[in-house]
């Protein structure tokens, strides 16, 4: 080991060899005695947000621009004094540091003044540094920067220096981000906690303002617009006024959180989708914060924070309940990943989209198998990707199964930052720091070889036209094979592939009336095409792909079938802009693909009712009719509930299949349409190519459209600016509201932590197979009129048409409660083949909804068990697919697998991940799912290990053994505190 390594590692206290549930009750008390200890100080973004601006038109314009250009000195309602106090526990944080030796000065290119001081890697004198992946590098800066002996210790950075050894042992480690991103879906409920927090604070008689975000927390409102209006020049608008009806409650407590607490911004709606203003605006790839440096990193409550990954900031997604923690300055604990060198080389032919490669990405690392794992692109295909292309791949690592899909910058990077109107200085500051601190790639130099847990390569020349689908993102379908497939999908026996249609059914045309005009619809007619989601509308190339597509059908005089809902969703105002300059988008709009909002619709089930007319011809004739989006999930049930094949495809191809009105074609052999002048018209004659494209991306996308469209998002908009807000710092709850409700977690609770729960003779609640996801499991999409929800609302008064989503609701646990598994294409094996949300309550035999029974056993005082395949949990990081069981009175989940984030989602509500031992499952043995189960757990916390085998035995006398998943003694601590926020509030109230 390296001398200096040695001397700061020998600093180590008995702090730093105590267990990690010790040493996370020592890093609390840190936290509160001073706020910095163990969380990343805040920070403005870079210097070119510093555009002039006096006296911002709202409060939320003063929060928004003191919070970006004054760091944490935005904190609304707190006093000049206290602000100082805060600024003052920040600055003094790295005067505990063990690293503090290696604190170095960056100096401005030519001399002359600094840029700050950073702590230094290459002065650690540890050639393993070298050796390092540079996802992993950035876990190491973080580890040193924050090394107190409390919170994270020099083991810890030891353990990370070591990763070629440690990380095959799956170690654990503390990680403290620098920032936590919110999106209002999942916001809500975390705002929600956060006030709830306050309330518990009180009664237990401690300051219910300790309870304050100490990380910078962006929360973006983009999740609650839908396509209620389209194919109209006034959709934006229209869709606007009614998302605000409908969440005229939820947006109100949302600017309450943004005054009401520290260190969080709110942006608000019709600004565009969270990940794409973070690519664009809300990174800042380097902070600088009181003069000292370190790289960006961000966990956000979407699962597609990893987007931000393709502009080489570190960013994943976490679970609400996480999150929530890392703001109050918690460490995240998590197991160090081993790390997929994915090496890029060639270049994409012509034609062929980065969603094209993203898709076939997807389906490599999902055959790999990169669950729990960082994927580091690297290789000399990464010259021939732009920034968008690389955030387009980054942004679906849920969807291959990976923590993160993470692209070092390198100068791509830094040429993007100048695109998006970053300062020449910022840009130059970013460049310095890392490459001192080598974390930059240049292609240009030799390099030291890094070293991976594994190898995966593709040549880019090699990526084919494609889609994904009908029911899986990474069932990836080439375009010349589409129709095959499909047929085959028609044949195939009901699942992933399969829709299990007669031969003879096959052709069936069902035909109605269409507002007058005679129409027909057939198996695999589109009815809705819809370009949206953050994948893909942050991509210049594909978004003015598009819009080529549509100039040269238009020319052609081909039209889209006056009843498939066609709709424009951008990310950001920024793709108006362009679109608008290239003088594309009239083409678009000409075809019915006009601008419905600025935010997520289509992809996350907002996709809004089809007409009455097509509902019903779908529905009384059972047609497979199909949905072709430019989004990254496609799992049945999510688009929309007559959409039963739902197909991902490049925003040109959406425009494509949107032309022909059917996903059964072979576009190389099949006439797409009819010319005005009665020519057949073939998908090559309207295809662009990639010249064509990058032509008009070099013309139409300029710099000054990101610094003006950024500098508009500090106003909002006239309906936000109306909404009048409590000036308590402790929330006003309306026991009426159906929006907003106070939850039950820290009921009757107490400063002594309950302790191991016994799960005795409990009942089986559901019995699944494989590839559960959440959105099986959590509350999504419209609220069916039949379901528990809806009789909740209507037994208040709640009219049919304001029910409006699950979503929306999601800060009443009430409702959300009585959506958990409420998902209509949900397979439970009890119920032998027949697919929606019921269940068998066992003792009875009687066919319940899932809540009626689990409420049912919860009256009877019976606890609740699930059983499971594989995956069980994989898609979007929604802590509700945890709170919702957890509230159903589930104890423990047994499966074959879990996903990453879901598991611990689990683990921080208190309900016990098990998994079957290698090679068994409920099936293999002769689990009906009728028993009763026991899970034999120690009775006291200290007597269970992480991963340890556990005995669960049946009333019929069977006894197998399984792992138990709680991975680290962090989530050990939140088990015996009742879950992670009871957890967090009994060590604050402790100070």
């Amino acid at each position: 080991m390296p001398p200096l390594t040695s001397a700061l590692l020998s600093r180590s206290t008995t702090a730093s060899g105590s267990s990690s549930s010790a040493r996370i009750s020592a890093a609390a008390a840190a936290v509160i005695s001073n706020p910095a200890a163990g969380a990343a100080p805040s920070s403005p973004p870079p210097p070119a947000r510093q555009s002039p601006r006096s006296r911002p038109a709202s409060p939320f314009a003063s929060g928004l621009a003191g919070r970006l250009f004054g760091g944490h000195r935005a904190a609304a309602r707190s006093s000049s004094t206290a602000a100082a106090v805060f600024e003052r526990r920040f600055a003094s944080a790295a005067t505990r540091n063990s690293y503090d030796e290696i604190l170095t000065s960056l100096a401005k290119p030519g001399g002359g003044a600094e840029f700050g001081k950073y702590y230094s890697l290459p002065a650690l004198s540890d050639p393993r540094i070298e050796r390092l992946p540079y996802s992993i590098r950035i876990l190491l800066e973080s580890a040193i920067r924050n090394c107190d002996e409390f919170q994270v210790s020099g083991k810890d950075v030891e353990k990370i220096l070591d990763w070629e050894k440690s990380a095959p042992k799956l170690v654990e480690i503390p990680f403290k981000p620098a920032r936590v991103l919110l999106q209002d879906f999942t916001g809500v409920p975390a705002v929600v906690d956060l006030a709830c927090m306050r309330d518990a604070m009180s009664k237990l008689g401690s300051d219910p303002n300790k309870i304050n975000p100490l990380v910078p927390v962006d929360l973006v409102i983009d999740h609650s617009v839908q396509v209620d209006v389209a194919r109209s020049e006034n959709a934006v608008q229209a869709n606007m006024e009614l998302e605000f009806y409908r969440n005229k409650e939820r947006f109100g407590f949302l600017k309450w959180g943004s005054t009401a607490f520290r260190n969080m911004l709110v942006v608000p709606p019709g600004s565009g989708i969270v990940h794409q203003v973070n690519l664009e605006y809300l990174a800042r790839v380097v902070f600088n914060n009181g003069g000292i440096l370190y790289p960006d990193s961000v966990v956000g409550t979407d699962s597609h924070t990893t987007m931000i990954d393709g502009l080489g900031v570190a960013g994943w997604g976490v679970g609400g309940i996480e999150a929530e923690a890392a703001m109050l300055g918690q460490p995240m604990s998590m197991v160090l990943p081993g790390v997929v060198g994915f090496k890029l080389t060639g270049k994409l032919r012509n034609g062929v989209t980065a969603t094209d490669l993203v898709l076939t990405v997807t389906q490599m690392l999902r055959k790999h198998g990169v669950v729990g794992k960082f994927v580091e692109f690297y290789g000399g295909g990464m010259s021939e990707l732009s920034l968008a292309d690389r955030a387009t791949i980054a942004n679906m690592s849920p969807e291959y199964g990976a923590t993160m899909g993470f692209f070092p910058v390198d100068g791509k990077t830094l040429d993007y930052l100048k695109l998006t109107g970053r300062s020449d200085d910022t840009v130059a500051m970013v460049e310095s720091y890392l490459r001192a601190n080598k974390m930059f790639v240049d292609y240009n130099q030799p390099e030291a070889e890094r070293v991976y847990s594994s190898y995966l390569e593709l040549n880019l020349e090699e990526v084919e036209p494609c889609l994904s689908g009908p029911k899986r993102p990474h069932d990836r379908v080439t375009l010349k094979n589409m129709k095959s497939d499909w047929i085959s999908c028609l044949d195939n026996d009901v699942g992933f592939k399969g829709f299990a249609v007669p031969k003879e059914s096959q052709g069936k045309v069902a035909e109605f009336s269409f507002h007058g005009t005679p129409a027909t619809i057939k198996h695999g007619d589109v009815v809705i095409a819809a370009i949206t989601s953050c994948t893909n509308t942050s991509n210049p190339n594909v978004m003015l792909g598009a819009a080529l597509v549509a100039k040269k059908a238009c020319e052609l005089g081909l039209e889209v079938k006056p009843w498939i809902k066609t709709s424009l969703a951008p990310g950001s105002g920024v793709v108006k802009k362009y679109l608008d300059k290239s003088g594309l988008q009239k083409y678009l709009d000409q075809l019915g693909f006009n601008i419905v909002g600025y935010g997520c619709t289509t992809c996350i089930g907002n996709s809004g009712e089809l007409d009455e007319t097509v509902s019903a011809a779908i529905s009384e004739n059972d047609i497979v009719a199909a949905a072709v989006l430019s989004g990254n999930r496609n799992f049945e049930g999510r688009v929309h509930p007559l959409t039963r094949a739902n197909y991902l495809a490049s925003p040109p191809l959406v425009v494509a299949y949107a032309l022909a009105g059917t996903v059964n074609i072979d576009f190389e052999k099949e006439p797409i349409g009819t010319s005005k002048d009665g020519k057949e018209v073939y998908f090559r004659d309207i295809w662009p190519s990639t010249e064509e494209i990058a032509e008009v991306v070099k013309s139409s996308v300029l710099p000054d459209m990101f610094k003006s469209t950024y500098e508009a998002i500090t106003k909002g908009n006239p309906m936000w600016n109306e909404l009048s807000v409590s000036a308590s710092t402790l929330y006003p709850w309306d026991s009426s509201s159906t929006y907003i409700h106070e939850p039950p977690y820290f009921k009757d609770m107490t400063m002594t932590p309950p302790g191991p729960r016994p799960v005795k003779d409990a009942y089986c609640l559901l019995n699944f197979g494989d590839s559960i996801t959440t959105d099986h499991i959590s509350p999504a999409g419209n609220i069916h009129p039949d379901s528990p929800a809806a009789k909740y609302l209507k037994e208040r008064g709640v009219e049919r048409k304001d029910f409006n989503s699950y979503g929306s609701r999601r800060g009443n646990d009430e409702i959300m409660a009585r959506g958990t598994f409420a998902n209509i294409r949900l397979v439970n094996k009890f119920l032998k083949g027949e697919v929606g949300p019921k269940t068998t309550h066992i003792p009875s035999g009687e066919k319940l909804s899932v809540f009626d029974a689990a409420m049912k056993y919860k009256n009877e005082g019976h606890a609740t068990i699930i059983l499971a395949g594989a995956e069980y949990g994989s898609g979007s990081s929604r802590d509700w697919a945890a709170k919702g069981p957890m509230l159903q009175g589930v104890k423990a989940v047994i499966a074959k697998s879990f996903e990453r984030i879901h598991r611990s989602n689990l683990a921080g509500m208190g309900i016990i991940p098990l998994c079957f031992k290698s090679g068994e499952d409920a099936d293999t043995i002769g689990l009906t799912g009728h028993e009763r189960y026991t899970v034999h757990l120690p009775a006291n916390v200290s007597d269970i290990k992480p991963g340890q085998d556990v005995t669960v035995t049946t009333d019929n006398g069977k006894s197998f053994t399984c792992t138990l998943r709680f991975d680290t003694e962090v989530e050990l601590a939140y088990y015996d505190n009742g879950g992670i926020l009871p957890y967090v509030i009994r060590k604050i109230a402790e100070q």
